[in-house]
């Protein structure tokens, strides 16, 4: 097993208290920092499993407080979650790094679910951004709200 320095072990920690699963953790470390670590070393930093026996207080602390923040940003059904669906966003964009075509669309997708093309909200307000208020029922039947037009006889 390797030795590992200090930045090296956080990252570990964060990335597995944000729910990656080990082999993408290994993947990160070994593209970020250049470290080759086997499997069960990166498990050994997830005090969850019964492999952590020897992970420092303060390594502790820093999963339990980075998991409790990550999951104050998800929900029960997280591709609900803009949060989680950016973060995929940025998975499959790194994946697709090579491909300018599907990082592109990635980056699109990305841009339109961050800017709320995907929500069905209305904002409804006039003038000035006070509030709408319609005058009788002659908006809906499209009939303009000028009552000083008298009818053709």
């Amino acid at each position: 097993m390797a030795v590992l320095k200090e930045p090296v072990k956080i990252f570990i920690v964060q990335a597995l208290a944000c729910r990656d699963r080990p082999q993408e953790v290994v993947d990160a470390v070994r593209q970020e920092f250049g470290v080759d670590i086997p499997l069960q070393q990166c498990a050994a930093y997830d005090p969850i499993r019964p492999t952590c026996r020897k992970l420092s207080a303060d390594l502790k602390k820093l999963f339990f407080e980075t998991r409790e923040k990550f999951d104050a940003g998800l929900v029960d059904i997280p591709i609900a979650n803009k949060h989680y669906r950016l973060k995929q966003y940025q998975k499959q964009l790194e994946r697709n790094s090579r491909n300018t075509t599907m990082s592109l669309k990635i980056l699109e997708q990305a841009a339109k679910d961050v800017g709320g093309q995907y929500t069905n909200r209305t904002e409804l307000t006039g003038a000035g951004g006070a509030n709408l208020v319609p005058s009788g029922l002659g908006h809906f039947y499209g009939q303009s709200g000028d009552s000083n037009t008298e009818p053709d006889s």
